[in-house]
């Protein structure tokens, strides 16, 4: 049994201002995500230059965020929209969701392509071998912040969160599962995947298809919402049933890739 590092998740004060470890994760997934994304746009088939990796992380930033946000009092909180609109910007009181996030990114992948005049799955393409780097800070940032525990456990690794509603019982933690699965996991396969040429869709449809079995079996250990509790059949949560179309669309990428983007640029 091991108990939850007393890590305050507050990890800078000035005054009113408190800097998050959990802000502070985003900024280095973004930030990360940014230096690889140099690296890999310097590839002679990245359909992405440098110079445009530059503009492309600000469309990513920005659909990340406001994504992440909206998708979470949407899919979790949606009751409160119209109990107080102003809750949607009250993002110090917590509540982001990955799947809101995805298509916040997508979106503004959408718009970047739109704009360049480069194929959309091509740069879908580009952007997910980046995107396991903030999911795998992300999930460090729950854990720091001892929120989305799993379930009770008899495992040796078993955690007890500080959390006085997680009770003092060792849980599994799934932050740390998700972060190896969905971080570590993800972005070997997915290096691996892109380190040259590929059908075109094929890595997104990695991802999507991953991700989303990754975080379909993990949600069998973690703690459901508690204002949400099962949602299907007893048993299924609002993350499971998130990732199904999730799943679904990344095997349909899969099917149909085609031969791989060419740029036509130096």
């Amino acid at each position: 049994m091991l108990f939850q590092p007393a890590i305050d998740p507050v990890a800078l004060q000035i005054g009113p201002l408190a800097v998050r470890w959990y802000g502070l994760m985003y900024l280095v997934g973004i930030g990360g995500g940014w230096w690889l994304g140099r690296r890999r746009a310097a590839r002679p088939w990245s359909p992405v230059s440098p110079a445009q990796m530059d503009d492309l992380i600000w469309y990513l930033a920005l659909g990340v965020l406001l994504g992440a946000r909206l998708g979470y009092m949407l899919f979790y909180d949606f009751a409160a929209i119209f109990a107080d609109p102003l809750r949607i910007f009250a993002v110090w009181r917590g509540g982001m969701s990955f799947h809101g996030g995805l298509l916040g990114t997508v979106l503004g992948m959408w718009w970047f392509a739109r704009k360049e005049g480069v194929p959309f799955f091509a740069v879908t393409d580009f952007v997910v071998p980046l995107a396991p780097i903030g999911l795998f800070f992300g999930r460090l940032g729950n854990f720091i912040n001892g929120e989305l525990w799993g379930k009770h456990t008899d495992l040796p690794w078993g955690v007890v969160f500080r959390d006085p509603l997680a009770g003092m019982f060792p849980r599994h933690p799934s932050q740390l599962y998700e972060a190896g699965l969905e971080g570590v996991v993800l972005f070997c396969l997915l290096w691996w995947w892109t380190a040259r040429p590929r059908p075109l869709r094929s890595a997104s449809g990695i991802f999507l298809t991953f991700y989303g079995l990754a975080r379909f079996c993990v949600e069998f250990v973690r703690e459901p919402d508690a204002h949400l509790g099962y949602l299907a059949f007893g048993w299924l949560t609002m993350g499971q049933i998130l990732c199904l179309p999730m799943i679904l669309f990344g095997l349909w990428l899969l099917t149909t890739a085609r031969p791989a983007f060419r740029p036509g640029r130096a």
